[in-house]
């Protein structure tokens, strides 16, 4: 079946886009390099035609607090208009673990707004929350830096490989709607600080990992259970290990 994949030429889209078309899905790439803008709606329409499922996996461009907000629901209210006119029958959307805890924290009140569009637009559909992914291991290292120091909250932490990531949304999006959230995280639960000290000691990088309890993340001060999944999450098979030795490049 036609799968149109909304940023689908990003990090997780690009994996989803190919691993739907192992199974022999006409996958198909949908963002602003491809000539489809949600934000303005061009090449919405034609993309979607004779679409069966259509994959969000796209992000905000800048995660300041009103702009991801109004990323989030003017792409996704833009999506849901023209899926409701190509009778689009499944919609799937990725989200982040946690996001329900910590509406305070401005880029998970974005991503609940997206949800509350996708669960009252009548379409049918199933929403991923995914941990956070190696991927993004040293940029977070970077926005946590304080001179030549790392400053990590000691709170629970549970990264998963974006390809497992990728797996899981496009199985997702083969199945039927699920009409509900479910979770998938890493295979392992570390602590915060912890594990950036084993992972930034495995990068060779020289910086210090300082445990602070005050320290932030996506702005805003974390509780132990804020960024790990509840009980019935899906998890992972790849270590950060494995994973680190086919990505340290």
């Amino acid at each position: 079946m036609k799968i149109v994949v909304i940023g689908g030429t990003g990090l997780i889209g690009s994996k989803v886009v190919s691993k739907l078309g192992e199974h022999g899905h006409e996958a198909v790439a949908a963002a602003p390099n491809t000539g489809v803008d949600t934000l303005t709606g061009e090449g919405l329409d034609e993309a979607l035609k004779g679409a069966s499922v259509v994959v969000d996996v796209s992000n905000s461009p800048s995660f300041e607090d009103a702009a991801v907000l109004e990323f989030f629901e003017t792409s996704t209210g833009n999506l849901l208009a023209a899926e409701r006119k190509a009778g689009v029958g499944h919609h799937v959307a990725l989200s982040v673990v946690g996001a329900e805890r910590r509406p305070d924290v401005g880029y998970f009140r974005a991503k609940l707004a997206q949800e509350k569009l996708i669960k009252e637009s009548g379409i049918p559909y199933s929403i991923v929350h995914a941990t956070q992914f190696f991927e993004f291991v040293r940029r977070i290292a970077d926005e946590s830096a304080d001179g030549d120091n790392v400053r990590i909250a000691p709170v629970g932490f549970q990264p998963i490989a974006g390809e497992e990531v990728a797996r899981t949304v496009g199985r997702t999006a083969a199945g039927s709607p699920l009409n509900r959230t479910v979770e998938i995280a890493g295979p392992t639960q570390y602590r915060m600080d912890e594990f950036f000290r084993k992972a930034l000691a495995a990068l060779e990088d020289p910086r210090e990992v300082v445990t602070d309890p005050e320290a932030r993340y996506f702005g805003a001060v974390m509780g132990e259970r804020d960024l790990v999944p509840g009980d019935g999450a899906a998890l992972g098979e790849i270590t950060y290990a494995e994973w680190l030795k086919t990505n340290a490049a």
